[in-house]
């Protein structure tokens, strides 16, 4: 039976409105940020697990910042406070959802304020909070889904040789920024996909995983490029035309694993598309705005159109706010995307596709074309640079961090594995006093 307490109709021009509403005055503009990070115990650097640590942390936290739960059958699965929240990805991530924000140094200083109260709480259950991009020492077959039903259904369904990795082991930053217009959006929306391997591999950040060095700079992104692949990767042609519809086609045509309806999660398990799903309905329910958003919250391309352009690709470090601060000079400088447009003029879609599979291992070592992606990444930088300094807000000295690797041809990861082969002896406590140390910058 068709539940009559649902919307009858969802139209395409209803899901056109969901963007469309997200068009901005560039006066208007706000950069935000979701950023990941990775608890493991204090003593023996395993990763910690929901029921003993984690859930503790969300109560304690709750009490002392009189913060509300967010709850799935009764489990605290996060916290939140006006349009702050602090919610866990399915391996125990612990992630900050900061309000977006007109500068990138409200966000540092809101991100400072919780972490004044977050550390304090763990240091007393014995957990440390890292800013990795993969789990150090813990794989995930030893690594419990926390109790939330979407991410045990998602965990179920998800196909690809590294989505219990993706899942269970690994921390990003992503970026959310705002556009003015359809076609601003579409710009926008084109530059960060192809700026996007380029950022993968300057903060490249997870090597060591199971207390081994796996042959890959970015661990994290390589279990992307191995997880379902009817929703990961490039969201457009970017040598073609694209809009919003072409967007909206793209997030129609993946398969939907499930529905939730009164609360509870309909299991569809890809035995049809969001079209199919539109055009036919699915044993007896039809669409509503809401089906479309979760929909479009499981379609995970490196870069996602919303109301806003959200950029996931990065590896959690010590630099988040080098992420942000490189793309709010670029996106919202003002000869910045022609510069990077310029810089750019020369590659193929297929350029961009290639390199996206080669910076996991090579990271800044990699090449596109007969380039080298150091000297690119350092052209980058020194766009978003100029383009800052010209907004002249100071947010340029958000990028001190990673020039000083980048122009260098470093990433992270290329420090972490040679004091690994080096001081360290391959040791895991070296690498975590490492990690821990580094965090102290962005606390």
């Amino acid at each position: 039976m068709i539940n009559t307490q649902i919307k009858p109709e969802l139209g395409k021009e209803d899901i056109l409105k969901l963007y469309t509403k997200g068009c901005k005055k560039p006066e208007d503009f706000t950069v935000g940020i979701e950023y990941e990070r990775l608890p493991v115990s204090s003593s023996s650097f395993k990763a910690v697990d929901y029921s003993f640590g984690i859930s503790e942390f969300l109560r304690q936290f709750a009490k002392e910042e009189n913060w509300d739960y967010i709850t799935d059958d009764y489990n605290i699965i996060g916290l939140k406070q006006n349009h702050d929240t602090i919610t866990l990805e399915p391996g125990c991530q612990i992630e900050l959802s900061i309000k977006p924000e007109k500068t990138i140094f409200d966000i540092e200083k809101k991100i400072k304020s919780l972490n004044k109260v977050i550390l304090p709480i763990l240091d007393r259950l014995n957990i440390t909070l890292l800013e990795y991009g993969v789990s150090p020492l813990t794989t995930h077959k030893n690594i419990n889904i926390i109790p939330k039903k979407r991410y045990k259904i998602m965990a179920k369904y998800l196909w690809g040789i590294l989505s219990d990795v993706m899942m269970r082991e690994t921390a990003g930053i992503q970026g959310a920024f705002d556009f003015e217009d359809e076609q601003d959006a579409v710009r926008k929306f084109k530059i960060a996909n192809k700026l996007s391997p380029f950022m993968t591999a300057m903060f490249a950040n997870s090597p060591i995983r199971g207390g081994v060095e796996t042959g890959y700079k970015s661990f994290r992104a390589l279990s992307w490029l191995n997880t379902d692949n009817d929703r990961c990767g490039f969201a457009c042609n970017l040598d073609g035309d694209f809009s919003f519809e072409d967007y909206i086609k793209a997030v129609m045509n993946s398969p939907v694993i499930f529905l939730n309806k009164d609360g509870h999660p309909v299991e569809v398990n890809g035995r049809i598309n969001f079209a199919g799903y539109m055009n036919d309905g699915f044993e007896g329910f039809i669409p509503t705005e809401d089906d479309y958003k979760l929909q479009a919250n499981l379609y995970f391309p490196d870069v996602r159109l919303r109301n806003f352009i959200e950029i996931r690709n990065h590896d959690c470090t010590h630099m988040p706010y080098a992420v942000l601060a490189i793309y709010k000079g670029i996106l919202y400088g003002k000869h910045a995307m022609d510069e990077i447009e310029d810089l750019f003029k020369e590659f193929a879609g297929r350029d961009f596709a290639e390199l996206r599979y080669n910076v996991p291992k090579n990271a800044l070592q990699s090449r596109i074309k007969s380039y080298a992606v150091s000297d690119i990444a350092a052209e980058i930088l020194y766009i978003a640079e100029k383009s800052l300094i010209e907004l002249n807000t100071g947010e340029e000295k958000f990028l001190e961090p990673v020039k000083e690797l980048t122009l260098n041809g470093l990433c992270p990861a290329d420090i972490i594995l040679r004091n690994w082969n080096g001081l360290w002896n391959k040791d895991i406590k070296k690498l975590i006093k490492y990690l821990k140390n580094l965090s102290r910058l962005s606390i």
